[in-house]
């Protein structure tokens, strides 16, 4: 326990004096929300892979889906390294970073509104992002929690509320900048730990070709060996969690604000590398050691606990100094997601709404003042919605979560990547993905908590849970859009054409970067 603690206070206490160092490049709103956008590739792939991977993944997916497909589970770890980092930095990456500092916005529902000439959108996307994120920011209270109830016997709500005041304490000192630094720290506890972790889980069954023996001996109703299998015991579903997983962080704007603060050209080409091996590791880890969790619960004890229980069970019997390595793994990983989900929160509401529906010019001296204020609201109302969420238990982790995912990825990813690519995007077409799949989401969480009742099989496949409809909103959205816009060109942007003049620019650059036809 003295080890537990111990650990627990230097980690504290470091964060905190990081907030404070980071105090005076926050004194503005561009320092606050985007650190000057002078963030170097290291820190900003250690944010982009760190705001990625929280409790979430660690106790909730990698429990279920481990469960669920066995050792197949690492596939959901891959694609999110190849689909969720190292494609979202190549195909957004530089393109975002570009647009956004010629349009001068510093939040994804600013772009949409300069981008598509629509104050409405503005406030739409910002309110949208506001409300959807709260779900996924009380699913990482859940998470955290529960390993605290296992190392300390602390009550849930007492777990939640450090927390909260911890990170917001951090995050309103230090802004965006004390945030990337944090997560270049907690980026690093985090390799170490899941390395760690997956060695002493694994030694408990004879290391890793024990393990797998033992999980090829578990019964399936499929086959058998079916979760050492290739593709686990229900390859389609696997497929659909990991594209929500992976393709979803192509419209979550706490994941996309990173590319706003890049630095440089640089900056792009070694973030790029380090953020996908950084998830190769932590990701493919996660989702690997939960892949065997058959081996260490029953299935009467995750019908009655929820797979929530599934990794807190596996760590449960490990020594005390690993325990603390745990639970540092994941305070880091949870409490980096959660300062830039609620920087992120706070800056679109300031920014974007409030700044939009106010009747008066607000100076910079008020703005951080309202940013401020919203990192301790939205931290406050996540806080109790986790409470509350747990107390009743009206879902799990992974539905939280998918809704959120869903809802947030299915509006924007689809009107994001057309901006920033095609010009002949129209303004009826982004409505429409905002529209369709805010009204999806919604009718799945009333679905999920049994006010409507469906049937049919492609409703029941849709709304099978928020997962596939998470999934259906991101594709729709990516084949509503281009359709809606061949049919209302005459709602597209006046001024598209200047905004992707950004995009020819001449720059020079050295002959080792490029060459040309010079003889």
């Amino acid at each position: 326990m003295a080890v537990k603690i111990l650990l627990l206070v230097v980690f504290f206490c470091v964060f905190i004096g990081v907030g404070i160092y980071c105090r005076k490049a926050s004194t503005d709103v561009n320092g606050f929300v985007l650190g000057g956008r002078s963030v170097g590739p290291w820190l900003t792939a250690f944010a982009y892979g760190t705001s990625y991977f929280s409790a979430v993944i660690f106790v909730g997916y990698a429990g279920q889906f481990g469960w669920s497909f066995g050792v197949a589970s690492t596939w959901i770890g891959l694609g999110n390294a190849m689909i969720g980092s190292l494609m979202a930095w190549a195909i957004l990456g530089r393109r975002t970073r570009i647009m956004t500092q010629h349009l001068e916005a510093t939040t994804m529902p600013e772009y949409f509104g300069k981008r598509y000439d629509s104050a409405n959108f503005k406030v739409v996307a910002s309110a949208l992002t506001f409300l959807f994120l709260i779900p996924y920011t009380a699913s990482l209270f859940n998470g955290l929690s529960r390993l605290f109830r296992m190392a300390f016997d602390v009550d849930y709500s007492v777990c939640v509320i450090v927390m909260a005041v911890l990170t917001a304490i951090y995050v309103i000192v230090g802004g965006y900048m004390a945030t990337a630094i944090n997560d270049f720290i907690q980026g690093i506890i985090m390799l170490v730990g899941i390395v760690a972790v997956i060695a002493a889980v694994l030694s408990k069954n004879g290391g890793f070709m024990g393990s797998l023996v033992a999980m090829s001996k578990v019964e399936s109703d499929v086959m058998n060996g079916a979760y050492v299998s290739f593709f686990g015991p229900d390859p389609f579903y696997l497929v659909v969690v990991v594209l929500l997983t992976s393709l979803g962080t192509w419209g979550l704007p706490q994941m996309v604000g990173k590319f706003y603060a890049i630095k440089n050209e640089q900056s792009i080409k070694i973030g790029t590398l380090i953020s996908t091996l950084f998830a190769i590791v932590i990701a493919g880890g996660c989702y690997f050691l939960g892949g065997f969790g058959r081996l260490f619960t029953t299935q009467e004890i995750v019908s009655e606990q929820g797979f929530d229980s599934v990794v807190p069970t596996m760590l449960s019997g490990l020594s005390d100094v690993l325990i603390a390595i745990v639970l540092i793994l994941v305070l880091s990983a949870s409490m980096s997601t959660l300062s830039s989900l609620v920087l992120t929160s706070s800056s679109t509401l300031t920014l974007d709404f409030l700044g939009q529906i106010s009747k008066k010019k607000m100076d910079e001296k008020r703005k951080m003042l309202y940013l401020r204020t919203f990192v301790a609201v939205f931290i406050v109302i996540s806080a109790v919605i986790a409470i509350v969420q747990a107390k009743s238990k009206v879902t799990f982790i992974a539905q939280l979560m998918g809704i959120s995912w869903g809802a947030l990825s299915g509006a924007f990813l689809a009107p994001f990547l057309y901006g920033l690519y095609w010009k002949k995007t129209s303004k009826v077409a982004v409505g429409t993905s905002f529209a369709f799949s805010t009204i999806v989401m919604i009718c799945q969480l009333c679905i999920s908590l049994g006010w409507i009742k469906i049937s049919g099989p492609v409703l029941s496949l849709i709304f099978k849970n928020s997962l596939y409809s998470g999934v259906f909103c991101m594709l729709m959205g990516l084949v509503l859009v281009p359709i809606i816009s061949f049919c209302t060109q005459k709602s597209v942007p006046k001024a598209t054409d200047q905004m992707f003049n950004c995009f020819e620019r001449s720059v020079s650059v050295h002959a080792k970067t490029a060459l040309t036809d010079e003889k």
